[in-house]
């Protein structure tokens, strides 16, 4: 069963245990949000791009012991995305991290920010899509401030 928690602090300041996620567009410009700072902490941009991810999928870069799940909710990075592209795109992500026996998991709001989807909504596709996984899933509300990471 999938452990799915919130807390308030920086998602880059959680233990290398897990792997993080974010979202993208299929154009991967990288230029607003939090994706700026993926963008500049890991890099790997020529990595990414040569997985060609369409919306729907997920781009993988492996860091160290975890991996940066992109997930590509659309097309275009002024586009938006869909409720149902966030689904593809965390089914895809799940499957990647069965095969590769990820257990931890990080991410912001996805998808909620800049993107404007609804937290509660993207909330329970999360859970839902991992409802029947055994994974530590982690959401970071950001708190520039906050000690409790």
């Amino acid at each position: 069963m999938a452990s799915f928690t919130e807390v308030n602090g920086d998602l880059f300041s959680c233990d290398e245990k897990f792997s993080l996620a974010h979202c993208v567009a299929a154009d991967l410009k990288m230029g607003k949000g939090i994706a700026v700072k993926f963008r500049n902490k890991f890099g790997n941009m020529a990595q990414l791009q040569s997985q060609n991810v369409k919306p729907g999928g997920v781009a993988v870069v492996a860091q160290n012991s975890r991996f940066i799940y992109n997930l590509v909710t659309k097309e275009s990075s002024w586009g938006k995305p869909t409720y149902q592209s966030l689904h593809s795109s965390l089914v895809a992500m799940r499957d990647h991290m069965v095969k590769n026996r990820v257990t931890n998991l990080a991410m912001p709001r996805i998808g909620c920010g800049l993107d404007g989807l609804v937290w509660h909504k993207v909330r329970d596709l999360i859970q839902d899509v991992f409802s029947s996984n055994v994974v530590n899933i982690v959401i970071y509300n950001y708190a520039p401030n906050s000690n409790n990471a």
